[in-house]
């Protein structure tokens, strides 16, 4: 997976909020948060913006086919501030995705350990022996497209990779769009991952911010 080379991203980040000690963005699908490994692999939401603020340091990373809200510290003293809530669980995140089935029930949660699935990395998988606790809830919110798929709002507890993704797929409703763990028929019902981050919550140092970003689909 190290020598995939990223399709360019034409479409450029949104800045949603800003002030001296972070940036709220919108970062679009096919963006990757951090440089790659690969040379090819350079075009991100850090390197973008640190040509504009050349202090920016990212806090926390969404997968590169998931798009909407991130925040990003512009100093040593916001990073730190910023990266401790995350790593403290006390900034609260939202997902909006469409799913292939209706859930059952339609709202609950799924609480499945997951691991790195070494051989296939980046992918995770379920290990009910020594994967890492992970805890999403989820709320059906109606059909998408006429029945073509089912909306609902992710609420993760915690922030494993692929969390979202791999808990959607465990209970039999992937999302749209996956090319990691939906099969291919689903794979083929979007055009991209339908996952968005529309809502962060999280206290900067000019006080609480929460930050809403309209999901795309």
């Amino acid at each position: 997976m190290s020598d995939f080379i990223v399709p360019p991203c034409r479409e450029a980040l949104r800045i949603l909020y800003q002030d001296e000690h972070c940036l709220f963005i919108d970062k679009p699908s096919g963006l990757l948060s951090v440089p790659g490994r690969h040379p090819a692999n350079r075009d991100s939401v850090a390197s973008r913006l640190q040509q504009d603020f050349p202090e920016a340091h990212i806090v926390h990373r969404l997968d590169m086919d998931t798009s909407g809200v991130m925040v990003i510290a512009l100093n040593v003293e916001s990073h730190r501030f910023l990266s401790r809530q995350f790593q403290e669980r006390r900034s609260q995140k939202r997902y909006e995705a469409i799913v292939s089935a209706t859930p059952t029930p339609e709202q609950g949660s799924v609480d499945l350990p997951l691991i790195c699935d070494w051989p296939n990395r980046p992918l995770q998988k379920v290990d009910h022996e020594i994967g890492k606790p992970s805890l999403t809830h989820y709320e059906t919110t109606g059909p998408w497209q006429d029945g073509a798929g089912t909306r609902v709002v992710l609420t993760p507890h915690t922030g494993r990779s692929h969390q979202l993704r791999v808990h959607m797929a465990a209970i039999g409703c992937p999302i749209l769009g996956d090319s990691f763990y939906a099969p291919k028929v689903t794979q083929e019902a979007a055009p991209r991952l339908l996952l968005h981050a529309s809502e962060l919550s999280i206290d900067t140092l000019t006080g609480p911010h929460r930050i809403s970003c309209l999901t795309p689909f």
